[in-house]
This record gives C-alpha cells, structure tokens and sequence, in this order.
C-alpha cells in the first residue's frame, strides 16, 4: 500500500487504537501497513482517553521519548531530513491551547496526522523523525 492509498483511506479517529487509531496510533498503523512492523502494538486498547494517552506519554518523559522508545530498538533511525513515509512528532494548532507535540506522517513537504475530523496534511514543523529500518524508500 502507497502512502497516499493510506491516507485516503477512511480513518476514524478513537484513543487507544482499537477500531480506530488516535495520532500516535496512526502512525503505527501506517509503519505496520508499510513495514510490518507495530510500534503502538504494545499500547492499542490500554487506554481509551486523552487523559489515559496522556498518562502514558508523561510516564515516558513526553511524546518525542515515548517514541523514540517504541521505535529505536525497532531499528528506527533520527532524521533530520525526513521524507515521504518516515514518521515524526510535529508541532500542530491546538486551539486556543497554541500548539502541541503530534505524531505525524512525513507526505511530500506537509505532515499527515490523524485529527478527531480525519486525516489533516500540513506544513507543520516537526520535533524529531525517524526512518524505517529498510532506509530510502521511494513511493
């Protein structure tokens, strides 16, 4: 499956990853559908809240920590020049809350993420990035 095949599918958003995927679960999705491999696997249907979410990330000292955890011993590999495919943490809009650290999907020069309304592409900043242990694809 392409990535743009991915984000056209009909994704529902729900904490916790099952029947549905949330932000960081979406990208796990998207890795498992890519690469085979789950890195939110561990997690899908330990929690169904924001606050259950938001427990698990500040026990990991934060999203950019939990996700290195869940994908470097995977043999996930920082970059710093993330493309199409790769997985991040970006800086989003949230509301009138400014903005908040999001796991994402690098798309072209936007950012796939998973919003309660569906999927959203934009030009976002990220964080940090990582890239699958099969390197450089081309999709």
């Amino acid at each position: 499956m392409t990535l743009q095949e991915f984000l056209a599918l009909r994704h529902q958003f729900r904490w916790g990853g099952v029947a549905g995927d949330d932000c960081t679960t979406f990208c796990g999705t998207w890795l498992r559908e890519n690469v085979g491999v789950d890195p939110a696997e561990a997690y899908r249907g330990t929690y169904s809240t924001a606050e259950g979410a938001h427990d698990i990330l500040s026990q990991a000292g934060g999203l950019v920590a939990f996700a290195a955890a869940a994908l470097e011993p995977m043999g996930f590999v920082r970059t710093d020049e993330p493309s199409d495919g790769d997985v991040g943490v970006v800086l989003a809009p949230a509301g009138m809350a400014g903005v908040k650290e999001v796991c994402a999907i690098r798309f072209g020069p936007l950012w796939a993420l998973l919003a309660p309304s569906g999927v959203i592409a934009k030009k976002l900043d990220h964080v940090a990035a990582w890239r699958a242990p099969d390197g450089d694809r081309t999709e």
